[in-house]
């Protein structure tokens, strides 16, 4: 370029001051790109590969474009990196960027895009896409001009892709990444390494599996490590530091409220401290059968405003709401039952109020939900799972006379290593994810 400069110099020293003015851009966005990619090599150079997450392996990578969402704290943005790390190292085929990286501010995502395929990328993986304006309408246009270029992109699970671009949701094959199970907890914490256990399988045969795991893990006392899990097993980070785990929950909560929530079109970010008392009353509370009008007058907001925040905290999963059996559900509906999330939440929260049997009830419903059942509240028993599995949850010396004459129903029971007939040990249940 200097060289065909000194040339034309002598002949139009106008079109050299413009030829000159390229040169300092492109030399200006190689330098970032180059910034960007080291960025990405450092994000992977330490990442520990011990340990991969069942659920990433669950996913089609050849898919052009995969879209991860789940709750803060479950381990998205590592199981991104682990799967760039694996597959291309520090290649420049790819690239690992943030959307809420201040190179943002002052450049679009389309063009980054751009100018990574002109340079030999393959393939980018793009993180906390929720933080970035129309973020939906700029992945779309770079999937359908750039065949050539894959995107994995990784979101909260406040969003909802076919309410934010329904073209996009026709585009984006979707995987969410839930909490730890138990089963994930004893393979990360090095005790046992179970297989996934379907339900069909588990309410068949819950005995024989039993006996099987204890048999095959031994020294594996199922109860001995159950409370733990129940305490700080949800959240991958428990490998980091038990003794904070609880503090980093809460500023999970925190983060979710104060930034996530955010991002979603019509929250009030005035209400942020509205959320927390409504979500403090939840925790205190649960399982909490909501009075709507109860809620306002404590919160100071109207009806339809609170019915609208719990859909929020349960698409943000901090919350799980339950309706009754032949109930339709929907965003104005309010939920006849509020369960915390999982039971690490409320042991962050309100340990104070970790109630045994709430505890058991917000473990069973969040393990089927993230395996992926529909579960609804039965006029008799505790949850009717697929439309079809009655289930009443207690302690060990739980009975089954209030499921009396009912098909299909089952006692889970706390405090039990394994079961009986149609009794089974309520922590068999984390085997299904």
């Amino acid at each position: 370029i200097f060289h065909v400069m000194e040339v034309y110099w002598l002949l139009n020293p106008v079109f050299c001051t413009y030829l000159n003015q390229f040169y300092c851009i492109f030399a200006r966005n190689k330098c970032k790109m180059e910034s960007l990619q080291i960025k990405s090599n450092i994000v992977i150079q330490d990442l520990s590969m011990d340990i991969i997450r069942e659920q990433g392996r669950l996913i089609d990578w050849n898919d052009r474009l995969i879209g991860i969402v789940g709750a803060r704290g479950t381990g998205k943005t590592t199981l991104m990196l682990q799967r760039l790390k694996e597959q291309y190292g520090f290649s420049k085929e790819a690239l690992y960027i943030t959307l809420d990286d201040i190179y943002f501010t002052s450049n679009t995502l389309s063009d980054l895009a751009v100018r990574f395929r002109q340079q030999g990328g393959k393939i980018l993986f793009v993180d906390e896409v929720h933080k970035y304006p129309d973020w939906a309408k700029e992945i779309k246009n770079i999937y359908d001009f750039y065949r050539d270029l894959k995107i994995v992109f990784t979101g909260s699970s406040v969003i909802d892709i076919s309410r934010k671009n329904a073209d996009l949701s026709r585009r984006a094959v979707q995987y969410e990444l839930t909490g730890l199970s138990y089963r994930e907890f004893l393979q990360f914490s090095g005790i046992a390494a179970p297989k996934v256990i379907s339900l069909s399988d588990l309410l068949g045969h819950h005995v024989e599996i039993a006996h099987e795991l204890m048999k095959d893990f031994k020294p594996f006392k199922p109860l001995q490590h159950f409370g733990d899990y129940l305490k700080f097993g949800y959240y991958p980070f428990f490998i980091e530091n038990i003794h904070t785990y609880h503090m980093r929950i809460e500023r999970v909560v925190r983060l979710i409220i104060e930034e996530d929530l955010q991002f979603i079109s019509g929250f009030n970010p005035h209400h942020s401290r509205k959320v927390y008392q409504l979500l403090y009353i939840l925790a205190s509370n649960v399982p909490f059968k909501p009075n709507i009008s109860k809620l306002a007058e404590k919160t100071g907001m109207s009806r339809n405003i609170i019915v609208e925040y719990l859909y929020y905290l349960e698409g943000a999963r901090l919350i799980n709401t339950l309706s009754a059996a032949g109930r339709s559900t929907s965003i104005l509906q309010k939920p006849d039952k509020v369960f915390l999330e999982n039971t690490n939440l409320s042991y962050a929260l309100t340990p104070e109020n970790a109630d045994r049997g709430t505890i058991r009830e917000a473990f069973f419903l969040g393990q089927l939900r993230n395996a992926k059942h529909d579960i609804k509240l039965p006029s008799k028993g505790d949850f009717i799972v697929d439309d079809k599995y009655t289930f009443e949850i207690g302690g060990k010396t739980k009975s089954g006379k209030q499921l009396s004459g009912i098909d299909d129903s089952f006692i889970v029971a706390d405090d039990l290593e394994a079961g009986v007939s149609n009794k089974i040990p309520l922590w068999l249940f984390e085997m299904l994810g």
